[in-house]
């Protein structure tokens, strides 16, 4: 960092790093950099304007140190900006704010069960293997109804052994069910073809439709919970900081390059 500060020369008036060294711990730098910064990136940045401006004087090294502030809390507020649509994005994940509908009201449907969450943590690649997923799933299972409709007399023991792991656990599950857990409209279910093949048409194969449902839609509640991660309000406090923050800038930079002018002996300055 300070090697491009380089000597000014051997005539005892000092070096570019002994000013740089007395800029890094002016009054201003102490105070510019808060506790969870990382000052070696602040030596960084003033470090290079000292480069560009070699400033002579108190009064030009005072410059140079209100520009290094002016870029460090500019680069803070892109960190605030950040910050203010994570929170947004955060306030999308209650199901009282109706993110998910919102994504599907132009078609009609309602987002009640949409997870927002999972919607935006996923992207379109991890999307399209679980509609895969899906895809297999279904085919063994419906694989397994061809074989409950034939005449074989092992066909309810062989159609299970044809269904996914998950969907054969799931089917288990039901057998060993205690009949006081069942919901009202729940029936025991009996370990035959009619009974199995009534599984799999009557829940199975709709959680299919359903979960091919919730897959198509989830890049549109990624995309809505994105946008409504903006919060215009917090934005524009941002905004006018950023406005004050750049005019500043401008005067900062006028009055050192002015400084300069004056010093070299410009008669325009």
């Amino acid at each position: 960092m300070t090697n491009t500060l380089v000597s000014v020369g051997e005539n005892g008036r000092g070096t570019e790093n002994t000013r740089f060294n007395a800029l890094r711990h002016g009054v201003l730098s102490r105070f510019v950099v808060l506790p969870w910064e990382d000052p070696d990136e602040y030596g960084m940045l003033l470090g290079s304007l000292v480069a560009e401006h070699q400033p002579c004087g108190p009064t030009e090294e005072h410059l140079v140190e209100e520009l290094a502030g002016i870029f460090w809390r500019k680069r803070r507020l892109r960190l605030a900006e950040t910050a203010a649509h994570r929170r947004g994005l955060e306030h999308t994940f209650s199901d009282f704010r109706g993110t998910a509908n919102s994504a599907l009201a132009h078609l009609g449907k309602s987002g009640r069960g949409e997870g927002v969450m999972e919607a935006v943590g996923t992207d379109p690649a991890q999307t399209g293997e679980e509609l895969l997923d899906v895809d297999e799933d279904e085919a063994m299972t419906r694989q397994a109804l061809d074989l409950l409709s034939s005449h074989h007399t092992d066909a309810y023991e062989r159609a299970v052994e044809i269904l996914r792991e998950d969907t054969r656990d799931w089917w288990q599950e039901l057998l060993t069910c205690d009949p006081c857990d069942l919901e009202e409209d729940e029936e025991p279910v009996n370990p035959t073809a009619e009974g199995l093949r009534s599984f799999l048409e009557s829940k199975v194969l709709p959680w299919y439709e359903s979960r091919r449902s919730k897959l198509d839609a989830r890049p549109l509640v990624r995309e809505q919970a994105f946008g409504e991660s903006l919060d215009p309000n917090k934005l524009e406090r941002l905004a006018r900081y950023e406005v004050h923050l750049d005019r500043k800038l401008e005067r900062m930079l006028s009055m050192l390059l002015r400084l300069r002018d004056l010093r070299a002996g410009d008669p325009a300055a």
